[in-house]
Formats: structure tokens, sequence, C-alpha cells
């Protein structure tokens, strides 16, 4: 299975080795390496593997643990293909062929993207700034979605990033208009336990809803929710 292994390291010569070395020993095939953060003397790394089914990813993280100065953050299973920054130009080239369907071609596509396990839009009512909160219905799910999706508070309508209750980590993203907000999900499982959404990944989120908001424009108006609230 395709696996994302997050790891915040010492920013110096050799440790990035070894942490590669630790993952080839242990089995993984490392098909990719992405840094999120440098930042005072450390380094915040994606590393995506593919991991035999049968092996036992506490032997890995354990691995990973006894370098000195490492941290494992979350070892998470991973969707599709290893993401590439051409994904967010296609993808933003697929909703403007196909405006009528923008939003749900977005919403299945980013947890592909964000090594995700669903997400959906959510609609709020118009004047939500005047309730007490944000009550939300779900428009637009992905394939993945649980039945029905449970939503955390998604306003105040920013781009951000927060972790419920029972582990699961989301990242939020409104379009701007029409109450519509993008929410993704990495939710928590034993053994694996994903990392909380970076803000680079929550930005590249931020960006790819704006860029498609600006592609659909007044359909956005369209997108209907229907009548069953899901709220958390």
């Amino acid at each position: 299975m395709l696996l994302r292994v997050r790891v915040t390291l010492p920013d110096r010569p050799g440790t990035l080795g070894q942490v590669a070395r630790t993952l080839g020993v242990s089995g993984a095939d490392i098909v990719q390496v992405v840094v999120l953060e440098r930042l005072g003397g450390r380094a915040v790394d994606d590393f995506t593997v593919v991991w035999p089914g049968a092996a036992r990813v506490e032997r890995l993280m354990a691995g990973l643990a006894a370098i000195p100065g490492v941290r494992v953050d979350g070892v998470w299973r991973a969707i599709g293909a290893p993401t590439t920054t051409g994904q967010d130009a296609e993808l933003l080239a697929q909703i403007a062929a196909n405006p009528a369907d923008g939003v749900a071609t977005l919403v299945d596509a980013v947890p592909g993207l964000l090594a995700a396990d669903w997400a959906v839009a959510a609609v709020v009512p118009l004047d939500w700034a005047s309730r007490a909160g944000g009550s939300a219905s779900v428009a637009h799910a992905s394939w993945r979605a649980p039945q029905p999706p449970v939503l955390p508070e998604v306003t105040p309508l920013r781009a951000r990033t927060l972790t419920a209750g029972d582990g699961t980590h989301y990242a939020l993203a409104p379009f701007g208009r029409a109450g519509l907000v993008l929410v993704v999900a990495r939710e928590h499982g034993e053994p694996l336990t994903a990392a909380a959404f970076h803000s680079i990944e929550v930005d590249r989120l931020a960006q790819l809803v704006r860029a498609g908001a600006v592609i659909l424009g007044d359909r956005l108006d369209l997108v209907d929710a229907p009548p069953v609230t899901n709220v958390t």
C-alpha cells in the first residue's frame, strides 16, 4: 500500500540520509520526498513510500524514532499517485472544461492531492455571521466520505486547519461566495496516525479553491445543499 510518512528532523547533512536508509531497511520503497518546511535548524519532510501490506507499520515508526533528533509526526495511507505541481493545473483545466460539474470535480480530486481520506463542499447560511454558529449542510461529497459526513464547525469562513475531539484532522477553505466552503479530512486510525494538515497544504487548498471560484463564477450561486443538515 502507499503510505505518507511525515517526519521532523534536524536540518543538517546526513540526517535525511539516515531517515531514507531506515525507511529502506524497514521495507519501504521511497517514491517521493517533499520538503514542507525548513526553519530554525529543523525541517519537516513528507515521504511517500510503497509499503508491503503484510509488514507491521510499528517497526517502521520505531526505527525512525530511534534516529537522534527525529520525530515521527504521522504515518497514514495515501490515495493515488504521489502529487506533482502539474496536477493542480490539470485539475483546474478539468473544471474549466466542464464547469457544470466543477465543484464535484474539485471535491473528488482534492483528497488525492493532499493525501486525505475524503472531502465535501459544505454550505452555510448566508447570515451565519449573525447566528451563534454556522450550521453546515453537504452539497457534494467525495466517494470515500462517510454517510452522513461528520462536519466540524466550519465558521468563521477562512482558510485554516483544525483537529476534532476524535482525532480527525480537517483543512478548510471558503470559496468566497454562496456560503460554500471546502472541507478536507484525514481520519484517525490505529496503527496508522495521520499528521495534521501543514500550513503549506492549507495554502495549496486555498489557492485551488480560489482559482476554482474564479473559473466557476456565478455557477457557485446555483450550488444547492440538500435539506438534511449534518452538524457537530
